[in-house]
């Protein structure tokens, strides 16, 4: 099966994407966000989220809720 990214991906997560791509080609192996809703509101977001992470060969961090 073909993964293909939900229907307005791109545009709702721009800021993401920009951040995977960023962190690559700086050589960092780390992102970290501050909330987990950055990855996505649904499954299939999350899911998305994730595979680009692992495609740019990423680690995730999300900052603990009391900071």
């Amino acid at each position: 099966m073909i993964h293909k990214a939900p229907k307005g991906y791109e545009k709702k997560f721009t800021n993401f994407i920009r951040l995977c791509t960023e962190a690559k080609s700086k050589g960092a192996d780390s992102v970290i966000v501050a909330f987990p809703w950055v990855l996505g509101d649904d499954y299939n977001e999350v899911i998305e989220s994730l595979s680009r992470l692992a495609d740019a060969g990423l680690n995730l961090h999300i900052t603990d809720r009391k900071a």
